[in-house]
């Protein structure tokens, strides 16, 4: 079965938190290299890491990660406001 993309939001929320990628790296305990690749969604997250990451984040799971490519949160606000 081939493996399908996991989109995030992670680049956007760890520039609004201002977290290097080391800095992120540190607190969900991977090598900052990791950081770089889920964000340019060249790696999947385990179940367990994408936790990990919404915890830090204090976000849910589902703003973070999507099957299906993710729209800007401020046209996500936008629409839920309508």
């Amino acid at each position: 079965m081939k493996s399908r993309i996991i989109y995030n939001r992670i680049a956007v929320l760890r520039h609004e938190r201002k977290f290097t990628r080391k800095e992120l790296a540190e607190k969900i305990g991977v090598n900052y290299q990791t950081i770089g690749y889920l964000e340019r969604e060249e790696y999947n997250p385990s179940l367990d890491l994408a936790f990990r990451i919404s915890e830090v984040f204090d976000l849910p799971i589902t703003i973070i990660f999507s099957t299906e490519p993710l729209k800007p949160l401020s046209q996500e606000l936008l629409n839920n406001k309508s």
